[in-house]
């Protein structure tokens, strides 16, 4: 056997595989001899049918079987003994095996095509610089969050007639394109004031035309009331056409216990005081994480604008194709490559930079986050109380579930987490505190 690489331009190159008989010989031997133990022929015993008549029956199978086993198990070991970090599979050449003689052929010459990445460096240090964005968390945001919470535990009234502040459900539909939508909601209180009066005085049945892009300066709001994402609303303008259905009336509920109670829990909170306070450590606990999510992109961007890898694009996009079943086509690739190639980027320096610290995740930590989080679902300490020595298996049946699947996500969270907490400890990160909104303007005006 022979097998040796040949590198190419652009990151790829050719793994071929050189066979003799004495290579495979043996293996199919012995499975012809398992086919003759076992094949139920007719005009023959079991167990005793000639190894001629085998042979011409599954001789030519079988040799393509076992020899594709070979060259499998092969070509992995090779990868692995010459150290190379591939992206993808080994994608086969078809074309050459096509010419291959099955039935008199006795030496076989294979070809693999590969995309290879070659070893870079990277810096992990105090040069590299990035900045978080904590979020102040203000008298305004605390005053929305709580208008927010009265209405959303308010006492609901349905008016004949519409006034500020109530919520409008009706069919939905655009002026001059074939858009419509059923069950489109508008809260009027959300739309921009100059425009709000025309939501005012409507009823069942009643149709109000607008601008949608006047009527709202929250590309969420504009994107929940069309039913598409954000990316897609933001190219999405003219008029539309709401057609009144139901018209809704909050009642703010009032502050006291049995608001209290209904947000936090049964004598969670007594006091306005202590009720404010539990809103803003919240918020600060939500806010914290929406901080710490956008301070990992800038550090995804960091490494992926200034980490120099050469990656083999053409192997990638058609083993993209290949693999995919007919899933990715040139125009999926001429769209979403670049995000790709991005995020196969910070695949390769997150994980060689868990390679370089040694960075691992045992299978106890796996299951302690699994038993975290079905605690957290459940109701929290108390249920683990409950559960007692039971969790264990609840949480092991869990990460059993789907092949073991859970097990890596959960494995990838944790390994994710360990990497970026290592790549913070040893970069600079500079803060500089934001409200809610100079933070979501920073993330809306933020591209890769």
């Amino acid at each position: 056997m022979e097998i040796a690489l040949q590198k190419q331009a652009n990151a790829e190159g050719i793994i071929s595989i050189k066979l003799t008989e004495a290579d495979y010989a043996p293996q199919v031997e012995q499975k012809l001899k398992e086919y003759g133990r076992k094949a139920n022929i007719k005009g023959f015993r079991p167990g005793k049918v000639p190894t001629g008549v085998v042979k011409k029956m599954f001789g030519k199978s079988v040799l393509a079987d076992e020899i594709n086993n070979i060259l499998s198990q092969k070509v992995n070991e090779y990868v692995r003994e010459q150290n190379l970090r591939i992206l993808g599979e080994p994608l086969p050449n078809i074309e050459k095996s096509r010419t291959i003689d099955w039935e008199t052929q006795k030496d076989f010459e294979f070809e693999y095509q590969v995309g290879i990445v070659a070893d870079f460096t990277y810096d992990l240090s105090s040069k590299v610089k990035v900045t978080s964005y904590p979020i102040d968390v203000d008298k305004k945001v605390i005053d929305e969050t709580l208008e927010d919470l009265r209405k959303r535990f308010g006492k609901v009234d349905y008016p004949e007639t519409s006034e500020a502040g109530d919520n409008l459900y009706g069919d939905l539909r655009a002026k001059e394109s074939d858009f419509k939508r059923e069950y489109a909601f508008i809260a009027t209180d959300k739309v921009l004031k100059k425009e709000q009066k025309l939501f005012i005085g409507l009823k069942k049945d009643d149709e109000v035309a607008f601008d949608i892009t006047k009527i709202f300066d929250d590309a969420t709001l504009k994107s929940n009331l069309l039913g598409i994402s954000e990316d897609e609303a933001k190219s999405i303008k003219g008029d539309f056409i709401l057609k009144i259905n139901t018209i809704s009336r909050t009642t703010p509920a009032e502050l006291n216990q049995e608001f209290f109670d209904k947000v936090f829990g049964k004598d969670d909170v007594k006091t306005e005081e202590e009720f404010l306070t539990k809103i803003k450590e919240t918020i600060s606990e939500n806010y914290a994480r929406e901080t710490e999510h956008f301070l990992n992109h800038h550090i995804e961007d960091h490494f992926v604008k200034n980490t120099k890898i050469e990656l083999p694009e053409n192997f990638l996009k058609t083993w993209l194709k290949i693999t995919s079943e007919g899933k990715v086509t040139d125009d999926v690739l001429a769209k979403e490559f670049d995000a790709y190639k991005r995020s196969v980027i910070w695949d390769l320096v997150r994980n060689k930079i868990a390679e370089d610290n040694k960075i691992t995740v045992e299978a106890d930590e796996v299951r302690a986050k699994a038993k975290e989080m079905i605690v957290a679902q459940f109701g929290g300490a108390a249920i683990a109380e409950q559960l007692g020595d039971r969790l264990d298996a609840i949480a092991d049946n869990y990460l059993q579930n789907e092949n073991g699947k859970q097990f890596m996500n959960i494995y990838s969270q944790i390994r994710n987490e360990k990497i970026l907490k290592l790549i913070r400890q040893q970069i600079t990160v500079s803060e500089k505190k934001v409200t809610l909104d100079e933070f979501k303007k920073i993330v809306d005006t933020h591209t890769h």
